[in-house]
């Protein structure tokens, strides 16, 4: 049996469970050139609401009717291609499901995992979070030593690793996460110099105590009142990176309203950025190259927050913007003989 979640209405604000439809199918069968794959680890990212909607976007809606497109790794159970082996461990586009077909590697097809790598470390650190990080940072940041950086979503998958990169460079970096818990797991774990608690603290306020002289690279990936309380307190020629925007839940319809502080950025001279890390495809090995010798040298760490059961990843992804997660949110749906528990 081949479990699939269906997307069968497209949400008006926060996903819930009733957008989706769980359905229980047939295994599929794989051709000739083609293999079948039992999809062990799913990845929840904030940009997956957003492919929910019936509007532009960097990658098409997901259709009415159609399984929901997810990250995921898994495991070769029968092969027709010579590519990939009984046994073998696959990362790409799998969906909320229990098995997919593999029909070619490459971008838009399922890449086998590199010999001596945890598999769902190409969900995180090795994926679409830790190059969203890399070249946020690297080409759209630009941090120099001795910057003052700001990460917002400090603890999320991806903030906590464009933190330490700038961390790595030799930068002052301070983050804004939710919660005490949150906060002390940046600065003792991922060792950012200080961590905001926008729960609990005055974020306009305590930036202005703990960077007086400004922020020179503002990595941001929740928008909103955060946004605002950022750049009210960037230096000259700042450069604002946007990543994301949690605080929206990329809902469709009306956006909300844009920063009030957003002439800061003439009156500063800065310069503010979107990417998707998709434009800097043959940099990847670069990007692989650097974030393994950081980790290898101690400099990045990375948090997994793993639930278990294919029937949660509604409530998984609606997590993402309720702040439950810390670092990479993994779903596992299937046994892992080789990841670490």
């Amino acid at each position: 049996m081949n479990r699939q979640w269906i997307l069968v209405k497209r949400p008006a604000g926060m996903v819930d469970d009733s957008s989706f439809e769980l359905r229980n199918g047939s295994v599929p069968t794989p051709g000739p050139g083609e293999a079948l794959v039992r999809v062990v680890w799913l990845a929840f990212d904030p940009t997956q609401r957003g492919w929910l909607n019936d509007g532009p976007n960097y990658m098409d809606p997901v259709p009415l009717g159609a399984v929901m497109r997810a990250g995921g790794v898994g495991q070769v159970v029968v092969s027709h291609n010579a590519d990939y082996a009984v046994g073998d461990w696959v990362c790409g586009m799998v969906g909320w499901q229990d098995y997919t077909i593999a029909s070619g590697q490459g971008l838009l097809g399922l890449n086998v995992v590199p010999p001596g790598v945890d598999p769902k470390a190409m969900l995180g650190i090795f994926g679409a979070t830790g190059l969203t990080a890399y070249f946020g940072m690297m080409d759209i940041g630009r941090p120099s030593a001795g910057d003052t950086v700001l990460v917002s979503g400090a603890a999320g998958a991806t903030g906590s690793i464009a933190g330490q990169i700038a961390k790595a460079l030799g930068c002052r970096v301070i983050g804004v996460a939710g919660g005490a818990a949150k906060c002390t797991w940046v600065t003792e774990i991922a060792r950012f110099d200080a961590c905001i608690d926008y729960k609990a603290d005055d974020v306009e306020a305590r930036l202005r105590e703990l960077a007086p002289e400004g922020i020179h690279v503002f990595f941001d990936n929740v928008g909103g009142a955060i946004l605002d309380a950022g750049l009210a307190n960037i230096a000259d020629r700042a450069r604002i990176v946007v990543c994301g925007s949690i605080s929206s839940g990329y809902e469709a319809g009306e956006p909300p309203p844009g920063p009030r502080n957003y002439m800061q950025l003439g009156l500063k001279r800065a310069r503010m950025e979107g990417f998707i890390f998709l434009d800097y495809l043959d940099r990847f090995p670069e990007a692989f190259g650097r974030l393994n010798e950081w980790m290898t040298q101690g400099h990045i760490v990375y948090a997994e927050d793993i639930q278990d059961g294919l029937e949660l990843a509604p409530a998984m992804l609606r997590g993402l913007f309720e702040g439950r997660n810390l670092g990479k949110q993994l779903l596992r749906i299937a046994h892992d003989p080789r990841s670490k528990p």
